[in-house]
């Protein structure tokens, strides 16, 4: 058992002990976030600062802020190894724990099992920039967040971000356009979009399944070798990104033309390539390094207190980052609930699902929170869950990662469409309708 996970474990041994002497009140003030993380196997290298920057962001509101309103902020992790049946293991065992608040499943495959339960829990999932793409629509999906982003919004930039590249959207005809991906429901989420923008445009899309978890691939790359094509959109995640970018540049293809989805961006996928991997390019969701309020508040009151989850070096990195931002923004939904519910008190997970729909995170507010050049300002309600479809385009350059492009928006007039007839398709699957108007306001 990992030290942090024997304290945690104490520490509810000892709070269990103290209820008997002390008030159910003073139990009762701890918003419980359960954070379930996979710290092993070959998604490992990714999910640590993933999780790592979560824990720290919940360690500094605690110290710098006494938690929220008054309210100490308090976690178990649990170790999935990215398996879905793991997964729902941990969910099950920490779905009953006093002022549970939401989950971050971490796992497009453990989303969509949970899927299935949170209504019938009451408790909010929260899948940023993954999971169930047509869970942007809350009217359809109640207990779902994708927030930032979805499979569906990256895919789509990806095609913009070609066409600008190329003069124009009308300058892909013609052109061949590889994803290689996963084979699993993360892999296989962005092809609707590939194959609707395809059609638009007049690209062929060559589709290369990579299997779990993807150490092996010189099939792969021997097809991208045979094939030739202008450009090879990477969907991978932990160990296979690396092994990508090995592969490509053992049969000569030219990094520059590869471009990652933003959980192929980050710094573990490319720090064994090093100068191997310059000029490939990813999405970024989130603003990374140590310069931003936020991460100089974390290394300050929590990491010079020795009080850090892993690493000092690793905070500010891209995925620590997108950790802290997670966490913030679940910190900030448990706050807006509170506004309404009442400040200083436990939020419940159907009062923190309200407050998830009710975010409204302005660049004034976000720049408030530490958050300035970090994010984009974040808005939702219940027809949007997503409430921000933004991304850029950055390059690695053999030793860092450089933004090499300005911000770009999913385009709704595409994508709405696909949305809400993924939605209603699965209305009906599941014999259910969508939300009134009473329901929204609930």
């Amino acid at each position: 058992m990992k030290l942090s996970k024997i304290v945690i474990a104490a520490a509810v041994v000892a709070a269990g002990a103290s209820s008997i002497t002390t008030s159910a009140f003073a139990q009762a003030k701890e918003q419980f976030f359960p954070l379930l993380s996979y710290r092993t196997g070959p998604y490992a290298p990714n999910g640590v600062p993933w999780a790592n920057g979560k824990q720290d962001y919940i360690k500094m509101i605690n110290a710098r802020d006494g938690g929220i309103n008054g309210v100490k902020l308090t976690f178990e992790e649990c170790e999935t190894g990215y398996a879905t049946d793991r997964g729902v293991e941990c969910y099950e065992r920490l779905k009953s724990r006093p002022g549970v608040s939401l989950f971050d499943p971490q796992a497009t495959g453990i989303t969509f099992a949970l899927t299935e339960k949170a209504p019938v829990d009451k408790i909010p999932l929260m899948t940023l920039g993954y999971g169930l793409s047509v869970a942007q629509d809350g009217q359809a999906f109640k207990w779902n967040f994708p927030f930032m982003g979805s499979y569906w919004t990256g895919a789509d930039i990806l095609i913009q971000h070609l066409g600008k590249a190329n003069g124009g959207l009308d300058k892909l005809k013609g052109k061949k356009i590889a994803l290689v991906y996963h084979d699993s429901p993360f892999g296989k989420e962005p092809i609707p979009v590939l194959q609707e923008r395809a059609k638009m445009h007049g690209f062929e899309l060559q589709m290369l399944p990579v299997t779990a978890p993807g150490v092996e691939q010189k099939a792969t790359w021997l097809q991208v070798r045979q094939s030739r094509p202008d450009y090879v959109l990477l969907w991978g995640w932990g160990v296979m990104n690396s092994t990508a970018l090995k592969e490509a540049q053992a049969t000569g293809y030219p990094r520059d033309k590869m471009y990652g989805v933003w959980w192929a961006g980050a710094e573990p996928d490319v720090r064994d390539v090093g100068e191997g991997a310059k000029g490939y390019n990813a999405l970024a969701l989130n603003g990374y390094g140590t310069q931003s309020k936020v991460i100089q508040d974390i290394l300050k009151h929590v990491h010079d207190k020795g009080q850090g989850t892993g690493p000092k070096d690793e905070v500010g990195s891209v995925l620590y980052t997108r950790g802290v931002i997670i966490q913030m923004l679940a910190v900030e939904a448990v706050r807006r609930a509170q506004e309404r519910f009442g400040k200083g008190k436990v939020m419940t997970g159907e009062q923190v699902r309200w407050g998830m729909e009710n975010l409204a995170l302005d660049q004034k507010k976000l720049d408030a929170l530490g958050f300035k050049d970090v994010m984009r300002p974040l808005s939702t309600s219940c027809a949007d869950h997503m409430g921000s479809t933004w991304a850029r385009v950055h390059t690695w350059d053999g030793k860092k990662w450089n933004f090499s492009s300005d911000w770009y928006q999913a385009d709704e007039q595409i994508l709405k469409p696909m949305v809400k007839a993924g939605a209603d398709k699965y209305l009906a699957d599941k014999k259910m309708t969508r939300r009134d108007a009473a329901d929204c306001q609930s």
